[in-house]
């Protein structure tokens, strides 16, 4: 079987889906492969440099739901698309934002995204600087975010046993951790409403900032 970085991590990205990030190596993707570990080492050295491509295909391909339909949008659809776009992306993977945080992109393809996300930005009123630290805080409360909820559900739609709500609130005691105890369900629940009300709080924030 003839292979190429390409087919390598695209099968990188079928197996993650399946095993996790933990459990993916290239000695595992060689065998998915039916390859020799050399040859699969000879297009990538570590699994790092898998990672930096598996992480460069997840943004790229994903950059269409980066950007508004229409470009001629507010500044705050703009912003607000690429929250929620990248969240998405991120969540279509296994560990999504773990491949993704840290990792060094191979291609220019989702820069070429950002850039025209962050020129719209300047258009409406947004210093160079300001432009940047939003797409930059928008960028990184996501990750982040995605980390937490892909910790909570590790597989989509199926909750980790670690986050058992109902024993997480049998173990605080009510009179000493009221507000802990209703907070189970707004940090570990409906992800979807808690992701929405914090990307309009940052913005919120942002529109502080923009010159008129």
């Amino acid at each position: 079987m003839k292979v190429n970085p390409e087919l390598i991590v695209r099968a990188g990205l079928t197996l993650l889906n399946e095993i996790g990030l933990e459990q993916l190596t290239l000695r595992r993707l060689a065998m998915d492969l039916n390859i020799q570990a050399p040859t699969l080492y000879w297009h990538f050295k570590s699994k790092e440099q898998l990672i930096d491509a598996m992480a460069t295909l997840i943004l790229a391909e994903g950059v269409p739901a980066l950007l508004p339909r229409k470009k001629s949008a507010d500044w705050r659809s703009w912003a607000t698309t690429f929250g929620h776009g990248l969240r998405q992306i991120l969540l279509h993977y296994r560990d999504g934002a773990r491949v993704v945080a840290g990792s060094r992109l191979t291609d220019t393809t989702y820069m070429e995204a950002t850039e025209r996300i962050g020129t719209r930005l300047i258009e409406a009123g947004f210093s160079t600087r300001n432009a940047v630290v939003l797409l930059s805080t928008v960028y990184t409360f996501t990750v982040s975010f995605v980390l937490e909820e892909q910790a909570v559900f590790p597989t989509r739609g199926q909750r980790s046993p670690a986050y058992n709500l109902a024993e997480r609130n049998a173990r605080l005691d009510p009179e000493k951790f009221p507000l802990m105890r209703q907070s189970a369900t707004i940090l570990f629940d409906r992800f979807d409403q808690r992701y929405k009300e914090s990307l309009k709080l940052i913005l919120g924030g942002a529109a502080e900032t923009r010159i008129p």
